[in-house]
């Protein structure tokens, strides 16, 4: 008997095949519901059974787990994944360089988003940033309101967090000077019309790129998660979906390469796709543990250090064998 399941998931290159029945799951009538804030799917999927499986914060998946308290099953499928370096804005008149950022005002959309977690891990880790002692401000980064509904795990560890309640956007107080910095998974709009609002690290493609080669460290945003009742039914699910998700990447992957006609708005695509295969030596966007080892055993240390999780767990534990 086939099984109805429902799918959360932003519109990405590589599930787009999974939303137009291009590809299929294996004695599965998937139905794909694009929603493309991720918050909102995370919002809804931790508020009941409206989804079987759908995409997550990672961060948030494994603090989840670690305490015991997930209803849900995660594949090593990573649907979102994003360098950060270049969201990272200061204000050029209190902050030049990465280790001024110690002791400052900075605004975060979440302080426990997966996104701020690998900032700080990679300013603490790559350049000796001591953000103990900063002064968090939560919000939207370009509304005046809080960046969704999350029911986060507690820190188990204090940290200086004050949610923004000034009825302005961290953009807003970003502009007005109440704030030094801003990261998270949006640039401020006060940028387009503040010349000392700028990134840290200007030529971030450059830094990136050197900072792959060095650590092998492709941030991981989101994995998708299966509710654990509609996994524990059937266990060879896993597989399954896996196996559709990484035949969905690679009819991307082969649309990506047919440079012919552009599949893409990237007028430079050609030189993008040789660049990628210098820098990644092939697959830039792997699913699976061991590919992802690296990445994953960072984001594990950051959330042990930050304070989000008491001790860290083997990587292979956390996610289902396909």
């Amino acid at each position: 008997m086939r099984a109805k399941l429902t799918f959360a998931c932003g519109v990405y290159d590589r599930t787009l095949p999974l939303l137009t029945g291009e590809v299929r799951v294996a004695d599965v009538d998937l139905t794909y519901v694009p929603i493309d804030d991720p918050r909102q799917i995370f919002d809804r999927l931790a508020g009941g059974d409206e989804f079987d499986l759908a995409e997550m914060s990672l961060s948030e998946y494994i603090c989840r787990y670690t305490a015991g308290e997930c209803p849900f099953v995660a594949l090593p499928v990573f649907p979102s994944r994003v360098f950060r370096h270049s969201m990272i804005a200061v204000n050029r008149r209190t902050v030049t360089a990465p280790n001024d950022l110690a002791g400052k005002r900075i605004g975060v959309p979440l302080y426990t988003m997966t996104a701020a977690v690998y900032m700080r891990g990679l300013l603490e880790h790559d350049y000796g940033v001591d953000l103990s002692g900063v002064r968090w401000t939560q919000g939207s980064i370009n509304h005046a309101t809080s960046h969704g509904n999350p029911a986060a795990m507690p820190l188990l560890r204090p940290a200086d967090i004050t949610q923004n309640r000034s009825g302005k956007s961290l953009s807003d107080l970003f502009d007005a000077g109440e704030l030094d910095a801003v990261m998270g998974t949006d640039m401020p709009d006060a940028m387009r019309t503040n010349p000392d609002l700028v990134r840290l690290f200007p030529d971030f493609r450059t830094v990136e790129q050197d900072y792959y080669q060095r650590t092998h460290i492709f941030p991981i945003m989101h994995t998708v998660v299966v509710r654990r009742s509609v996994y524990e039914s059937d266990p060879s699910l896993g597989v399954r979906l896996y196996a559709a998700f990484d035949a969905a990447k690679a009819r991307a992957w082969e649309r990506i390469r047919r440079v012919g006609t552009l599949a893409y708005m990237l007028p430079w695509m050609i030189d993008d796709v040789d660049e990628i295969d210098r820098v990644f030596g092939g697959d830039p966007w792997p699913y699976g543990v061991e590919p992802n080892r690296p990445t994953l055993d960072a984001l594990m240390t950051y959330l042990v250090e930050q304070g989000l999780i008491a001790h860290p767990v083997p990587v292979d534990e956390i996610f289902a064998p396909v």
